[in-house]
């Protein structure tokens, strides 16, 4: 079952062209399911409905279905809007592993004219029998209904004779033409009743109870497909079977393959009627053209071989888990497909076909991972079918095992860099659930952060960075392993950089990750370990500490400001120095702060870093921001006065031996921490950092920066600044430089 797709849509060349029918609807659809709440009304038993008189065509209708469906926001109380069979008149519906009762299911989708239903793995109670009888119900659905989809469910096929649906079965359904039923509890009595329908074409009875397949010859004239893989129960002579399918003269497509990795497979007799039926005569299913004995271990070459030279139309033939995809006469037949383990041909067919099949899903994936081992290329569609097990089963730790392997094989180095953007966003969405659905395993989580630790992925590629980021900052509170504690880090400290200020300011509010990542500064820098995850621990406390007041306070009050105090006396790497002090800076911006720097101690040091003219000016302006914070507030200001006189001609006489900087070296979320400092009572040390660092970021990123100094009415204070007859002339000179920068972006914007 797919969503709906106009089949006569045409490619198109232009935009114009692309917003036709078909896209409209498409675009119409999707508004109209993220708008739900305000379009509906609620009944008194609290179900939706659409309080417009719209009639929706059916195309629309059908889609609006799929995409609830899809988003996961289809339930019984929505599926209410669906009663209505004026406003919509639904022909394709598809609440596949939704949460359905039978009530809802009976008042909003039986009153339709269905042409096909998916209900596939529904939750929610209801169950085969409700929906056959509520179908049955009615008269249109008898006939109009050629699809149906219940794999998944219970039958619960007892209650039909109980109950008021007694002399109702599938039978009664006497259009259907396709029926999956594949992992529920039929059984011989219903798959009787199942074969006297007589249009039936494809049916689906996978992983089910019966025993034998004897009422298939009901349908022997009609049956085109069948689907009858891991048949557990099943006990019939190879003769008999071989028998019964004999007289299957319509069926095109067999699939009579076993789960391999299971311990109560359908046993010898199905494996000899598989040899039998390969070796044998090509008047055995005369119309054969696709054949899936996947899984059958006692299988050999020399059968193989013998079918497809007795079989010269057959297109497809799944050999996964046998051991004889590597049959040289497979090379001969150009046209025919493989799913196997010989090649990447038949390992990705095997991907595509065997979505829902764990056991084969399973098998093809540990090969991907091999042929992918050394890849070089970037493979997208290799990366779309990993995906696409992935998601197909989410709670099986084999799958995300091999899966998130693979992943990391294929995205590695730059090879993401070449891959569709959306396609690497849903890359990082599975890797988060795998990490999510599977925290205590090793591997798991290992292949999930070498995966995600790439530059291209975290700082590029859209994703839901917050969840992202308290996913692994948890993960990171019950794990020391130093590999995955390393990147652990690195990924935290790139995505807390990504969050919007709220989400910021949502994460600080949680004390257990600042004493996380001061734990790990602590173990690495009082030992003298300086390594890249005390350089990414840095950085996080960095970030998260920008214009956060909650997480300044954590800081403070987790003994954070001591912690640091010692680190700059261990520290000799100028690129830690200047994480260290990025924060004290973060700390220096907030006047609630600026108390608790008052360290005579801490203050003389950072100064002596200001004046070393030996160090990059990446140390020195962080250290001349800590120190013009706190002299630009006298009353805070509780050390000898002396100091901040020193501290104030020390800035000034710094700042003018600066050069200036090609290369980034700061960002900023606002300018709102420089207002205070550009005031015209300011000390001119003061306004000439602050001057100096906004000059050096419009000069580095002018359309961001002169947007962003507009926008937040910094230029005006500037202008204040420069006209003022106290000002210093070094901060005039500066301030007009500014100020010729936003003009010349306003021109080259008008």
């Amino acid at each position: 079952f797919q969503p709906f797709v106009n089949p006569r849509a045409t490619p198109v060349n232009n935009l114009d062209s692309a917003i036709g029918p078909s896209a409209c609807l498409q675009v119409y659809s999707l508004h109209v399911c993220l708008l739900l709440d305000v379009l509906c009304t609620r009944r008194p038993d609290h179900t939706l409905c659409l309080s417009t008189g719209t009639v929706f065509p059916q195309e629309m209708a059908d889609q609006l279905l799929y995409l609830m469906s899809k988003k996961g926001i289809l339930d019984d109380s929505t599926l209410g809007i669906f009663r209505d069979c004026k406003q919509f008149r639904l022909r394709r519906a598809i609440i596949r592993s939704c949460k359905v009762s039978a009530e809802a299911f009976r008042l909003a989708l039986c009153p339709h004219r269905l042409q096909e239903l998916d209900a596939s793995w529904v939750t929610g109670g209801l169950t085969g029998a409700d929906i056959v009888s509520g179908l049955a119900s009615n008269p249109e659905c008898r006939t109009s209904l050629q699809r149906l989809s219940l794999n998944g469910l219970c039958l619960d096929w007892s209650t039909l004779k109980e109950g008021e649906g007694g002399g109702v079965g599938f039978s009664s359904l006497r259009g259907l033409r396709t029926l999956c039923l594949a992992n529920t509890d039929l059984d011989d009595e219903v798959l009787e009743d199942i074969c006297t329908l007589p249009h039936l074409e494809v049916l689906d009875i996978s992983c089910c109870a019966v025993s034998t397949l004897t009422p298939l010859l009901q349908c022997k004239n009609t049956l085109k497909s069948l689907i009858a893989h891991r048949l557990r129960q099943l006990d019939m002579s190879p003769s008999r079977l071989l028998s019964v399918l004999t007289q299957l003269h319509s069926v095109r497509h067999l699939d009579f393959s076993d789960d391999h990795l299971s311990e109560d497979s359908d046993g010898s007799n199905a494996d000899e009627t598989v040899r039998q039926l390969l070796e044998g005569s090509p008047q055995v299913l005369p119309s054969l053209v696709s054949l899936d004995v996947s899984g059958r271990r006692r299988i050999t070459e020399t059968a193989v071989r013998a079918f497809i030279e007795a079989r010269s139309g057959v297109v497809f033939l799944g050999l996964i888990a046998t051991g004889v995809s590597s049959c040289d006469a497979l090379e001969k037949c150009k046209n025919l497909k493989v799913t196997g383990e010989a090649n990447e041909s038949q390992v990705c067919e095997a991907l595509r076909r065997y979505r829902d099949r764990e056991c084969f899903i399973r098998e093809a994936l540990v090969h991907l991972y091999n042929l992918t081992t050394d890849n070089d290329k970037p493979r997208p569609d290799m990366l779309k079918l990993v995906l696409s097990g992935m998601q197909s089963h989410p709670s099986s730790l084999q799958v995300q095992l091999v899966a998130t392997a693979c992943v990391f094989n294929l995205t590695t180095q730059n090879l993401c860099e070449a891959m569709p953007v959306p396609l690497l966003s849903s890359t990082v969405t599975q890797l988060l659930l795998a990490m999510e659905m599977f925290p205590r395993h090793t591997q798991v989580q290992m292949n999930c952060l070498l995966a995600l630790c790439s530059d291209y992925m975290l700082q590029d590629v859209p994703f839901d960075k917050y969840f992202a980021a308290t996913l692994v900052i948890n993960w990171l509170s019950s794990h020391e392993d130093p590999t995955l504690q390393r990147m652990a880090v690195a990924v935290i400290s790139v995505l807390i950089a990504k969050l919007s200020p709220e989400e910021t300011a949502q994460l600080s509010k949680d004390v257990s990750i600042m004493k996380q990542l001061l734990a790990i500064v602590q173990q690495k820098a009082m030992v003298g370990v300086v390594d890249s995850t005390l350089k990414f621990a840095l950085s996080a406390l960095w970030n998260l500490t920008d214009e956060m007041p909650t997480a300044a306070r954590n800081f403070i009050e987790c003994q954070g400001l001591e912690l640091y105090e010692e680190v700059l006396e261990v520290l000799y790497y100028v690129y830690l120095i200047q994480k260290v002090l990025g924060l004290l800076n973060n700390l220096a911006e907030l006047e609630e702060m600026q108390s608790d720097l008052m360290d005579e101690e801490l203050l003389e040091h950072v100064l002596s870093l200001l004046q070393d003219a030996q160090l990059e000016v990446e140390v020195r302006y962080f250290a001349g921001g800590i120190l013009a914070h706190l002299a630009s507030r006298p009353k805070v200001w509780t050390l000898d006065e002396d100091l901040r006189t020193t501290v104030l001609a020390q800035l000034h006489s710094s700042i003018m031996t600066w050069s200036h900087l090609e290369r980034e070296m700061v960002s900023y979320r606002s300018f709102q921490p420089f207002c205070p400092l550009l005031q015209t009572g300011q000390p001119p040390g003061v306004q000439l950092w602050a001057v100096w660092a906004i000059h050096l970021v419009c000069s580095q990123n002018t359309p961001h920066y002169c947007s962003m100094l507009e926008e937040e009415g910094g230029t005006e204070l500037l202008k204040a600044l420069a006209a003022h007859s106290d000002t210093h002339h070094d901060v005039k000179g500066l301030s007009e430089k500014i100020m010729s920068m936003v003009e010349r972006h306003q021109t080259q914007n008008s």
